[in-house]
């Protein structure tokens, strides 16, 4: 009897504890859920903690409550000065409504799918508005938060809300860089013959002042130079002079000591007599041949 009871009191306890497992479930601080009763929403339970459900007949769908990542492929559009570009794109939501978000899509695949698309539309629509300068500049910034507020007014269809849009990158196709390569390149080659002409023009101007003014301080030195062997020409010739009206038989033997110097310095031959009057001051001092 008592092992009759025992057995009794184990399948009862092992029955409450299956119910009470099946019952009791614990709702994560960064989750959220709903109550599900044969696929019909119950009720939705956003805060964390011990909750209680029917086994086997109603079950829990969990969502994330924290910030989530949705990042769609690269997309190739066009701007409003006809260039194209590639955009990539990306959007920060959080669910705040789980029963729209599971009654409009369910799952987050399917949500990341089709809001994917909402936002490759909204960057598009509002990028296709603007220059390829302007989404360069500081501007930009403006630009998403635009995105931001309409896709926000989308986003309420979903139960989300989204935080945050950016722009990962922005570039250009693969034929229109390129393109641009090849212009800027231009253009830097017409700047650099640019400048290497400019460049000549200043050295030819440099260099013809330079040889203008060498030019005409080579003749001021060759006038100067003129002027003071004239001067020098002039004193000598007056010295000379002084020096043949005091003494003409010194200024002849002086003149013919420079005729011989002159003479002998040179490399030159001469075949001369020992008695020409070239010699005369080699016999005596006076010049005065001997008898």
């Amino acid at each position: 009897m008592n092992r009759a009871k025992l057995a009794v009191l184990g399948v009862v306890v092992v029955v409450v504890g299956a119910f009470a497992s099946g019952a009791l479930f614990r709702m994560h601080e960064a989750a959220q859920g709903i109550v599900m009763q044969f696929g019909d929403p119950k009720r939705v339970i956003q805060e964390p903690g011990l909750n209680f459900k029917i086994p086997f007949i109603q079950n829990v769908v969990i969502y994330d409550k924290r910030i989530l990542n949705l990042d769609p492929p690269s997309q190739e559009m066009q701007l409003a000065d006809k260039e194209r570009i590639v955009v990539d794109a990306f959007a920060r939501y959080r669910i705040t409504d789980p029963l729209k978000f599971f009654q409009s899509v369910r799952t987050e695949a399917a949500f990341r799918d089709v809001f994917g698309r909402n936002l490759n539309s909204g960057v598009r629509n509002e990028l296709g508005l603007h220059n390829l300068t302007l989404l360069l500049s500081p501007e930009r910034q403006g630009i998403m938060d635009k995105i931001q507020e309409r896709l926000n007014v989308a986003a309420k269809n979903f139960g989300i809300t989204v935080v945050d849009i950016r722009i990962v990158r922005t570039d250009l196709p693969q034929e229109i860089s390129q393109n641009v390569y090849d212009r800027m390149r231009s253009e830097r080659e017409r700047e650099a013959n640019k400048m290497r002409a400019e460049g000549e023009e200043i050295k030819q101007t440099i260099t013809s002042r330079a040889d203008k003014e060498r030019t005409i301080i080579l003749a001021e030195a060759r006038k100067s130079a003129q002027i003071l062997i004239g001067t020098g020409d002039a004193e000598r010739n007056k010295v000379l002079g002084e020096a043949y009206g005091r003494d003409k038989g010194f200024f002849e033997f002086y003149r013919s000591m420079e005729a011989y110097r002159e003479a002998f310095d040179s490399e030159t031959t001469m075949v001369l007599s020992p008695t020409s009057d070239f010699f005369q001051y080699f016999g005596s001092l006076p010049g005065k041949k001997d008898e």
